[in-house]
């Protein structure tokens, strides 16, 4: 199913299911890793090697908790799977791979080349 831009989605709505239940999952995975990280924090005396490593553990997790939250309201406001940079529709294949998937491949590879 393809459309426009005019915001509506080009993905079917089997596809949103599909994708939703990923981001769902994913985000469920990074939030447990994300209290188990600021449990072992917590728990540690901050003098050491491991706690540097530590801490940018959990701002890693804490941004990808983040993302992926910001993805699922994308995807309930309706904008999800749109370039958001040009505005053309991301395939399905591409978003199943790359959930997170911001940017068409065109604009992807032009961000990867600046």
């Amino acid at each position: 199913m393809t459309t426009g831009t005019s915001g509506q989605t080009h993905l079917s709505s089997v596809q949103i299911d599909v994708l939703r239940q990923e981001l769902q999952e994913q985000l469920a995975r990074r939030r447990g890793h994300l209290a188990g990280l600021q449990e072992e924090a917590s728990e540690g005396t901050g003098a050491d090697e491991t706690w540097q490593e530590l801490s940018v553990s959990i701002v890693t997790a804490d941004r990808a908790v983040a993302e992926l939250t910001q993805a699922l309201d994308r995807l309930a406001e309706g904008g999800y799977g749109r370039c958001a940079e040009c505005e053309a529709a991301i395939p399905f294949e591409r978003l199943k791979i790359r959930p997170l998937a911001r940017y068409c491949i065109a604009c992807q590879r032009r961000h990867e080349a600046a």
